[in-house]
């Protein structure tokens, strides 16, 4: 169990650096998102070439993974436009509202019995959300991508978990699930395109950007992620990454001095965010949690 946290908590710290990742590519979030995925692809045939390991599986497994990946895709599509249309201290503290829609939807997709107290801890984190977002309407569009992003967030990880347990490898699961979301993005990318007239092509400096996100923020901590949970709930893998605005918060504010532009309110509902964090991981101590 401890091994399975410091796992998850390593995947946690790295996925609070995507934020700012994300707001030093100068690509839009689809084209960012894109790329992220193609080159997380590439480097993970190059591992099992490496390793000289099959990346096949059953071909219902490969649907079902490649059916998660299009959830992860659209996600991370979600999130990276809450940091480009609002901030990274935005986008990150949004994402805790992930506890609140899993403790909603595990109990309905796995059929297991409503546990009260995960509501309660996820209508504290929303209730963070609805105190920055009430007082302070500047990233409204921020703020309600990002909200999409911890409801897919929920929904991945859940559909995740029951993949784990059932018969997955973790590196072809990591592979396949990419693998999904790269297609996802490439069929709506021509679109995208149309609407946005954006550029796809990153910048010298963004490729650079581009491969720390890809191959350390993407393949290492997803793969980190499936390995955790073969330990752990989704519930309490997703309140654990109510720590990534924690994490991330703490790099914005000294990348980019975001503390100058956050209302008050934020830190007060930051504050609901912790004390549900905390509560959380005291029951995952006292072995309350599974």
């Amino acid at each position: 169990m401890r091994l399975a946290f410091i796992k998850l908590h390593i995947a946690v710290l790295l996925a609070g650096f995507t934020a700012i990742l994300g707001k030093l590519i100068t690509l839009n979030e689809a084209a960012l998102v894109w790329w992220r995925l193609l080159l997380s692809v590439v480097a993970l045939l190059l591992l099992f070439t490496w390793l000289k390991k099959s990346v096949l599986t059953t071909r219902k497994t490969i649907l079902q993974l490649l059916g998660i990946g299009s959830l992860v895709g659209i996600h991370w599509l979600c999130f990276f436009g809450s940091v480009k249309y609002g901030n990274v201290s935005i986008a990150l503290v949004c994402f805790s509202a992930a506890g609140f829609f899993s403790a909603l939807l595990e109990p309905v997709i796995t059929r297991r019995k409503w546990r009260p107290i995960e509501l309660l801890l996820g209508l504290m984190c929303m209730a963070g959300i609805y105190i920055i977002f009430h007082f302070d309407t500047r990233y409204k569009t921020g703020i309600l991508l990002g909200v999409a992003a911890a409801a897919l967030s929920a929904l991945f990880s859940i559909l995740n978990k029951q993949m784990v347990n059932a018969r997955a490898d973790g590196l072809q699961m990591t592979f396949w699930e990419m693998s999904g979301a790269l297609i996802t993005l490439s069929v709506a990318m021509p679109a995208y395109v149309m609407l946005r007239g954006d550029s796809m092509l990153p910048a010298p400096l963004d490729w650079l950007w581009l491969l720390i996100l890809a191959l350390v923020c993407t393949v290492w901590a997803f793969f980190l992620q499936l390995q955790a949970l073969q330990h752990i709930s989704a519930v309490t893998l997703n309140l654990t990454y109510n720590l990534e605005p924690v994490y991330g918060i703490i790099l914005a504010f000294i990348f980019f001095q975001e503390n100058q532009y956050l209302h008050s309110t934020f830190f007060a509902g930051l504050i609901f965010i912790a004390l549900a964090v905390a509560i959380q991981m005291w029951r995952v101590k006292q072995g309350r949690d599974r």
